[in-house]
């Protein structure tokens, strides 16, 4: 143990000193003295060291806490400085509301940004809070008995304006509540930890929006709003009032190694939606939803073709989704700003809805476009693909019906599919079919009762090769392998770096 580590003065240091680095005793006057005098005052004073260092040992041998915790994690990027949330009056017993105490946490710890970054770290408890704003150059750290449980007093969740690629609320005409865990405008933001728990708790808003009584949409667990460098890895995330996560008009987003549960009843839960994002990876990812485990978007009719934004560069690997009422992939329907060069690979549906699905309608505009997925595998499906140009769901009064969207560019191979309803449904749009789709060496083997003709087509142009059982014949049988791309993406080299935490934190 380091000299700095033992020194008993360190538990009367103030918030803002813990977080920086002692590493020298402090500065004393000294008046000259004899030799014997000095060796007498080095023997005194080693003893005395000893002797702290002894009664340090011992207390913490004799509570059931740890005075000083090291531990690696995995990150975009190491911290220099830390503070625990309990040096700020937090509490962790599940009933005292800790919102201002993570505010003052984050806040103290902003002043790092420019000087190597800090993390807060949460301890094991059960920290109950209202809505909290992230900062730049930050992580936020879950041990793996924490467990963050959000507030189920509305009161707690103030409002925000609604999305401008989206026009207002996605339920409502005025704006939403802000999200759980909450952050703009930032640069190098972590959430992560060694599988802790953020619960929203979202039992209250599934009641309020079953009886309508809700004037404003839900809030997201956790919302990353026009920032770059993010990163969500390694935790638990539970009960989301709505949308769990939710990064929009961001770049260079990792999310992976994370567990999302929710009750597949529980209304428009989905896990993932990348919204009008750039350079995405989503990978080992388990996901049990009320709703599409993962739906890319990029905004909604005429709000999203004026704001302009595409969801594009986006990987998925490793992704294992359970939802019966819906998707494991979605795109749309919210797609009017446009979605492209979508790559999924290596990717498991169990009891869901469908396997990709696209959804779009007249009047969304936009496009979907250069659409890759290999290594499919699906159990007890009610569809494998499902293309919907009819989806509807509009904004307001105002989209324009003439904004017709482009579906091309639509490559799936490698498939396995047991115990399915239906092989596929396509439904293009009279007049603006769905071109470009192309299905590859595909097995689908079909449930004891199902539909007697497998493939239902319309307004759809495209090929197939080694597919059963036999498609429609708007997908002719034609010997190719469908096409995914090699070459990887920028988001592909980012890397984690393994970082330590040294902290006096219980």
């Amino acid at each position: 143990m380091s000299l700095k580590l033992a020194m008993p003065a360190l538990s009367l240091l103030s918030a803002k000193e813990k977080t920086s680095r002692v590493d020298t005793l402090p500065n004393m006057e000294l008046k000259t003295k004899s030799p014997m005098e000095t060796q007498v005052i080095k023997r005194v004073t080693l003893w005395a060291f000893i002797a702290a260092f002894v009664a340090i040992l011992g207390g913490a041998q004799g509570r059931d806490v740890k005075s000083f915790n090291t531990f690696e994690y995995s990150a975009m990027s190491c911290r220099a400085h830390s503070a625990s949330v309990t040096e700020f009056g937090a509490i962790g017993d599940g009933k005292t509301l800790n919102t201002r105490a993570f505010a003052a946490a984050i806040a103290h710890l902003s002043r790092y940004s420019a000087v190597g970054g800090g993390l807060l770290y949460v301890p094991a408890g059960r920290w109950l809070t209202g809505t909290f704003n992230l900062t730049s150059h930050f992580t936020l750290y879950l041990h793996r008995q924490a467990v963050l449980l959000a507030s189920q007093d509305i009161r707690d969740w103030p409002l925000g304006e609604p999305l401008p690629s989206y026009g207002h609320g996605r339920e409502a005409p005025g704006g939403r509540y802000m999200s759980f865990i909450f952050g703009t405008n930032l640069t190098d933001v972590i959430i992560t930890g060694d599988n802790g728990k953020i619960d929203g708790q979202g039992g209250v808003w599934w009641t309020k929006f079953h009886q309508g009584s809700l004037k404003y949409t839900r809030p997201h667990l956790i919302e990353i709003m026009h920032s770059r460098s993010v990163q969500i890895s390694n935790l638990t995330l539970l009960n989301s009032p709505f949308w769990t996560v939710h990064p929009v008009y961001s770049s260079d987003i990792v999310i992976q190694g994370i567990t999302i549960l929710a009750p597949v009843k529980s209304p428009n839960t989905d896990g993932i939606d990348p919204d009008s994002c750039t350079n995405t990876r989503i990978e080992d990812v388990h996901i049990v939803s009320g709703d599409d485990c993962v739906a890319v978007k990029s905004g909604w009719d005429e709000y999203g073709i004026s704001y302009g934004m595409p969801t594009r560069q986006l990987v998925i690997r490793r992704l294992t989704c359970i939802s019966p009422y819906s998707a494991m992939i979605a795109l749309g329907s919210e797609m009017s700003g446009g979605i492209e060069d979508v790559r999924a690979e290596d990717i498991t549906a169990i009891n869901t809805e469908s396997g990709i699905r696209i959804k779009t309608a007249l009047g969304r505009g936009g496009y979907v476009k250069d659409i890759y997925v290999k290594g499919m595998k699906m159990h007890t499906m009610k569809w494998a693909f499902w293309m919907d140009g009819n989806y509807g769901s509009h904004p307001d009064k105002h989209y324009n019906p003439k904004a017709r969207p482009m579906v091309s560019g639509i490559n799936y191979r490698d498939i396995v599919a047991e115990n399915v309803t239906m092989a596929a449904q396509f439904k293009g749009i009279q007049g603006d079919p769905f071109t470009g789709i192309c299905i590859s060496n595909a097995t689908i083997t079909m449930a004891p009762k199902s539909k007697e003709e497998p493939w239902t087509c319309s307004n759809v142009h495209g090929i197939t090769s080694g597919v059963t059982p036999q498609p429609c014949g708007m997908l002719p049988e034609e010997t190719t392998t469908c096409h995914f791309p090699e070459a990887s993406l920028p988001i592909d080299g980012v890397t984690f770096k393994k970082c330590i935490y040294r902290g006096n934190h219980a």
